[in-house]
């Protein structure tokens, strides 16, 4: 329960970033807490006030670059006029680093400089309070602040202290540098419950410059995974505080730490013969220290910087091992954890619904995947030119696989519920128009994010040659979003996920599937998407998937099986293809619906009645398997219009016979003329669409190409 309650801690603060009208996430970062990869967040005073241009700039990008070079994605914490930056691009890092008159930003200043649109580099403490919302455990720095010279007398106390007192999160450093009273800071941090350890084989605790300052750590962890196994403690238990691991610096760099530390000593004798008292201690010895060794304090600085970095990569890289681990391990019935933790926090936490979203939901089928505002523009030449104006037409529609899928189920006669995410923009507020006669409850309207869009170039013939989108909204539908939604997802009869929501996402409706029996559908959407529910057990969930010939070969492949480098061209050899790729995954999934493009389709699973049983088996007694082709409905080149939703359309009406009970003939051929509507619309889903207008029954017999039967071994 522990190891689970900590994976909750570390995922909670993304949702609440993306919320915050204030608080702005790199879609780098925002994919890599969604998918639960190691990410390290770092400082930005060193970029605005640690060191001058361009040595600001270089370290930084240096600094970045060990923490992708140990696998793992840096954040970099910036305020950049007003807003709060996790995660900087490199012209954002040029900004700060060239910036005049950027403010030093604590904790204490934060409202200010949110307030008046200013610009500057985050301390450790303001640092802690990004990283924190945003769900990053690990945080990366040079060294904290502390208790001050003279500090029982002048008060001045870091905030760096109090912060690790009440914000639960990790902080790497090189401990203190000993311009500060060490003894008295590691007093204060015990008084204030702070977990304090030393990284390596010593309880020695470090003064930044050298490894040992004369006293020593409560604890001590020997490398990344007892670090991490601390870390996951501290989050599980709630307490509230930090934890500070101090690392000494390398061996190869202590003979010019001590060369620093003899400067240090030496500034502190002429501060105290001086007179020199209280606050305008540091910044003398500061100045002195950099005269007195000529300005190679800076590259002893750099050095420690760089070896925190790689420490604090791989302490990330084990903590994320450790709670990928958890949750594998972890009971499906612990996901309640999540929903009754979320609707336990304050107003500005993962409660991010929509207007309407408080209205209950009657629908069977719960629909979880993304919007798009999609651009068509289609050639009226031949071949399209690259690097000129082609002749065409270009028009807009609303996609998104998700909400192509449910409102294909919509103009069928079904209402699913909708889960999925918007920003609270323009386009948001078309999307929301145009889906009125959708059920979208479910759809989050974030503060500061984007909705999604695409364009897609496509030929003459009709053929795709270009798609561009920007998709970083997906990232936010996340699993703690979704697990408010629980009991429609446990009542439904079928739940259908878009590929472009998060893995943990995809895992943990599947875990859902697992222990409640809920029959899940699969649409894969490319071929780099449908690895996803492959990459762990979560497949062996799925009820359904209908992915195309290449997605198809990517999940064989990720399962570590053969496939072929390149795509039969002939009939005879595509259905022989998807036929052989389908049967390994006949052993846990109930039916496969393989698009094949302008050959049709075909549907693999459990023989019965002469055709595949589209209904789930109520009995897990050994299958007889079979496929069955359905050749394409023929169309017209200059009739199409639209390929974007062709094939959602063709899963939402085939979903929507199955829900009726219709036979799977029925179901398919529904499927394929919800298809070919779509293909002759601007618009994904045909507006034309109704029950009337895919009645199989309606189209004379002769029409319909004759179906092949197959036998799978």
């Amino acid at each position: 329960m522990l190891k689970r309650a900590s994976t909750l801690v570390l995922r909670r603060g993304l949702s609440i970033l993306n919320n915050d009208r204030v608080f702005r996430v790199h879609p780098s970062v925002s994919q890599a807490l969604a998918e639960n990869r190691p990410v390290v967040a770092l400082e930005s005073t060193i970029i605005t006030h640690g060191m001058p241009y361009p040595h600001n700039l270089r370290t930084a990008l240096e600094v970045e670059a060990i923490v992708r070079a140990e696998k793992a994605t840096p954040a970099t914490v910036g305020v950049i006029r007003g807003k709060v930056h996790v995660g900087l691009s490199s012209g954002e890092l040029d900004f700060l680093a060239r910036c005049d008159g950027s403010m030093k930003v604590s904790r204490r200043d934060l409202p200010y400089v949110v307030s008046q649109g200013l610009s500057g580099g985050t301390t450790v403490s303001a640092t802690m309070i990004a990283a924190h919302r945003a769900g990053i455990p690990v945080f990366v720095t040079g060294g904290i602040g502390g208790v001050h010279r003279d500090g029982h007398n002048s008060l001045d106390i870091s905030a760096d202290l109090t912060e690790l007192s009440r914000t639960p999160i990790a902080v790497v450093s090189a401990g203190v540098k000993s311009i500060l009273d060490i003894g008295r800071t590691l007093e204060y941090l015990e008084t204030q419950g702070v977990c304090v350890a030393t990284y390596g084989p010593s309880k020695e605790f470090p003064a930044f410059f050298s490894p040992s300052s004369g006293f020593t750590s409560p604890c001590q962890v020997c490398d990344p995974d007892k670090a991490a196994e601390l870390i996951e403690s501290a989050l599980s238990l709630g307490v509230q505080s930090g934890v500070l691991i101090a690392v000494p610096i390398p061996e190869e760099h202590a003979a010019a730490g001590r060369q620093m530390e003899g400067a240090i000593q030496a500034a502190l004798e002429e501060a105290n013969a001086k007179g020199i008292r209280g606050r305008d201690v540091t910044p003398y010895i500061l100045q002195r220290v950099n005269e007195l060794t000529k300005g190679k304090s800076l590259h002893a600085n750099i050095a420690v910087i760089h070896n925190n970095a790689k420490v604090g990569s791989h302490i990330s890289f084990a903590l994320a091992a450790r709670t990928k681990k958890s949750e594998s391990q972890s009971q499906p019935s612990d996901s309640n954890i999540v929903k009754s933790e979320s609707q336990s926090q304050p107003p500005d936490s993962n409660n991010v619904k929509s207007e309407s979203q408080s209205q209950p939901s009657d629908s069977n089928i719960v629909v979880i995947g993304g919007i798009n505002v999609d651009f068509i523009a289609k050639g009226k030449s031949k071949a399209l030119q690259f690097g000129q104006t082609n002749p065409g037409s270009v028009c807009q529609s609303y996609g998104g696989v998700g909400r192509n899928i449910s409102d294909c189920l919509s103009r069928l006669g079904q209402q699913p519920l909708f889960i999925s995410a918007t920003g609270r923009d323009a386009h948001s507020e078309a999307v929301f128009h145009h889906c009125r006669h959708m059920n979208t409850s479910g759809v989050s309207r974030l503060e500061g994010a984007s909705t999604a869009t695409y364009c897609a170039v496509i030929t003459e013939a009709g053929e795709v040659s270009l798609g561009l989108g920007d998709m970083d909204i997906h990232q936010h539908i996340t699993q703690q979003y979704v697990s408010q939604f629980k009991e429609q997802l446990l009542s439904s009869t079928l739940v259908c996920l878009d590929g472009n929501i998060p893995i943990s996402t995809i895992r943990y409706v599947c875990s859902l599937a697992k222990e409640h029996n809920i029959n899940v559908w699969y649409e894969p959407t490319d071929s780099e998407k449908a690895s996803k529910p492959f990459l762990s057990d979560a497949w062996k969930s799925l009820a359904y998937t209908s992915p195309n010939l290449a997605e198809l070969c990517t999940m064989n492949k990720t399962l570590g099986l053969q496939t072929p480098e390149v795509l039969p061209s002939s009939l005879e050899q595509l259905v022989s293809l998807a036929v052989a790729l389908s049967r390994p995954l006949l052993e846990h999934i109930h039916c496969l619906v393989v698009t094949l493009g302008a050959h049709g389709v075909l549907v693999c699973g459990e023989h019965h009645a002469g055709s595949v049983r589209l209904q789930p088996r109520t009995d897990k007694k050994e299958r007889k398997l079979c496929a069955v082709h359905y050749p394409a409905l023929k169309v017209a080149a200059r009739e199409t219009i639209n390929v974007s939703g062709a094939g959602d359309s063709l899963a939402g009406a085939l979903m929507a016979g199955m829900v009726q009970g219709q036979d799977t003939d029925t179901c398919v051929r529904m499927g394929l003329l919800a298809a070919r509507l779509s293909l002759a619309s601007p618009h994904p889903i045909a507006h034309v669409l109704t029950a009337h207008s895919v009645d199989p029954h309606r189209v004379p017999h002769h029409s319909w190409p004759p179906p092949r039967f197959l036998w799978i071994d």
